[in-house]
């Protein structure tokens, strides 16, 4: 039979060594209650950080996917406004060219719905430049100011616009310029100058032709307009799922990293009773004397 002799030694390295793994575990629950986490370091538990950045991750890529849905709804939203804003005035210098091919018009009646006909061809050339956050909204991929010049002549970059609205998904967010008001040379500003120049003169046979063009315009900005509310839509709900999975890995989130609370007082609770009675037995036992010493 071996016989362990216990010397004061043992016994006070043995009663460190334990008051220490007590003031170990009562430091690591009053850090949980401090900062809120479970997980302060990738060391408290491996897996469960593996876990964690894994969620960033994923909520990360859907944050951004969320901002893309909001800033592609911004600029779906202004081109909206846009047109039909450019729809309106059409239906105007629609409703001056049938005056004008009124054969009862006077001369001066004529050049007014002319004058007025330039007007708002001058406004409509300023809606087709319409910008959002600095980019006009029918230029395409340009880095440019404007989509079209003084003179009405397309300058932007026809090319799609588009933002990741999810993994795999994109959505179209722009309305090429050429498609709204057509291509250089004979587009909605060219038609709209040869009305004016038609009733100026009183000729008849271009202020029907007038007629003819303004409503084909009418026709694309219609059409335009229900591209830009398909887009929407699908945008929109792109938005919303995003935000309803933002709230999912929120929640994942927080199971992994976060404290419980109520458990996390009562095991404060319970390792500081602990702590302080392994405090005060080892007070009572470790109580040494000249003889210890004389040993």
């Amino acid at each position: 039979m071996v016989m362990i002799r216990v010397t004061q030694n043992m016994v006070t390295n043995r009663s460190l060594t334990s008051l220490q793994a007590g003031l170990d575990r009562l430091a690591q629950t009053q850090e949980k209650l401090s900062t809120g986490k479970n997980l302060n370091r990738p060391s408290d538990s491996p897996t469960d950080a593996t876990t964690s950045m894994k969620i960033r991750v994923q909520l990360a890529e859907t944050q951004q996917h969320v901002r893309n849905a909001q800033n592609g709804l911004g600029w779906l939203d202004v081109t909206d406004s846009t047109l039909s804003g450019m729809a309106d005035n059409l239906r105007r210098v629609s409703e001056l060219a049938l005056q004008g091919a009124n054969a009862s018009i006077t001369g001066s009646t004529s050049t007014a719905l002319a004058t007025e006909v330039a007007q708002i061809r001058e406004g409509l050339l300023a809606q087709a430049n319409t910008t959002y956050l600095d980019r006009p909204i029918f230029g395409g991929v340009t880095a440019g100011t404007q989509a079209f010049d003084a003179s009405g002549a397309y300058v932007g970059a026809d090319a799609p616009v588009q933002r990741s609205v999810a993994d795999g998904v994109k959505v179209r967010i722009d309305v090429s310029g050429t498609t709204v008001v057509g291509p250089n040379g004979d587009n909605l500003f060219d038609d709209l100058a040869a009305l004016e120049s038609a009733l100026r003169l009183g000729d008849k046979a271009g202020i029907q032709a007038g007629i003819a063009a303004v409503t084909e315009r009418q026709r694309a900005v219609s059409d335009a307009q229900a591209a830009v509310g398909a887009s929407y839509n699908r945008a929109d709900a792109a938005e919303r799922k995003g935000q309803d999975a933002l709230v999912t890995l929120r929640s994942a989130l927080s199971e992994v990293e976060d404290t419980d609370l109520p458990k996390a007082m009562v095991d404060l609770q319970m390792h500081e009773v602990a702590y302080q009675a392994a405090l005060a037995s080892t007070a009572r036992v470790m109580q040494p004397s000249l003889v210890d010493f004389l040993r």
